[in-house]
């Protein structure tokens, strides 16, 4: 079987991805970038807050990157990596189907995969009218009658933050935990009520795409038209089976060069920090392709560590 050889295997082509294939083309390197899957951000109609490309479909920015890449040595394929095994200095990265690559750098910018809660409507609003980030959503929407859906109790903090946007916010609690005073007094200040009763599921019009109100436990409806929500994350199975150290959140560990627990393996964007958004995944990619071209230049010209 043929072996292809590469500089770098860039593993996910979100923002991160084609982000980090841009820096390291631009460094003279030859590139594979494989994207498989659906983007995480599928269900969103449009991305905000990225300079110059605010209110642009998430699809549009995936396009527009790839066609920047033209001039360079990067070559993406819609693939999905299956394998990885270091041979020597450098890695063998298996694709699917079969086809193999030696490579010198892998950069992982794969992001999360968000795990939803089996509340019925949940799925079908996710994107649309249920959302995590106020700064990509929030302006559309402002002064609207907005929920939060607080998992923990550091979600609390977030609906008094939430008033930024419009003042008729309620936080539901589900009766995960018990609330302490000081965090009732804070909503009280911020005029944010608090729900605690279980939720039974989100009431939907227009055909399941927007919100109408909350059914809690009991029957009660809470009209909303919008929910804030930190659904629980994990790595896709890709990362989940390099084996690499993880923090206590399940973020994979990087350092200051965004090098994993696996020297040569790098990483960037969302499936390092609980800090998203497509703007820092793009930051985060291209600091990593950074590294890496870093590297690489350094090993060539005859550089050793120690």
């Amino acid at each position: 079987m043929t072996i292809e050889t590469t500089d770098a295997v860039i593993v996910g082509g979100g923002p991160g991805g084609l982000s980090a294939a841009l820096a390291l083309g631009r460094g003279r390197k030859k590139v594979l970038l494989c994207d498989a899957g659906p983007p995480r951000n599928e269900a969103a109609e449009h991305m905000h807050t990225f300079l110059s490309r605010d209110g642009t479909p998430p699809q549009e920015l995936r396009r527009i990157g790839r066609e920047q890449l033209r001039p360079y040595d990067v070559e993406v394929r819609d693939v999905r990596v299956m394998g990885l095994e270091r041979i020597g200095p450098r890695f063998r990265v298996e694709l699917e189907g079969g086809g193999l690559v030696d490579t010198r750098r892998v950069v992982l910018t794969t992001g999360m995969v968000d795990v939803l809660p089996e509340l019925p409507g949940y799925r079908e609003l996710w994107g649309k009218a249920i959302f995590q980030c106020p700064y990509c959503h929030g302006w559309e929407i402002r002064d609207r009658p907005w929920g939060v859906l607080a998992t923990a109790e550091m979600l609390v903090d977030f609906g008094a933050f939430l008033t930024g946007w419009t003042r008729d916010v309620v936080v539901f609690t589900e009766g995960a935990f018990a609330v302490p005073a000081e965090k009732r007094a804070l909503l009280e200040r911020a005029g944010v009520r608090l729900e605690e009763r279980r939720i039974r599921r989100f009431v939907t019009r227009a055909g399941g795409q927007a919100m109408e109100a909350v059914e809690l436990e009991d029957g009660t409806r809470v009209p909303r038209e919008f929910l804030f929500a930190r659904p629980p994350q994990r790595q896709v199975p890709f990362v989940q089976r390099l084996g690499l150290a993880l923090d206590e959140q399940g973020y994979v560990k990087v350092n200051a060069q965004q090098e994993t627990s696996i020297p040569g393996i790098l990483a960037g964007g969302d499936l390092t920090t609980p800090i998203q958004g497509a703007i820092m995944a793009a930051s985060a990619g291209m600091f990593a392709a950074a590294m890496a071209n870093h590297g690489m230049n350094l090993e060539a010209a005859g550089f050793t560590h120690g």
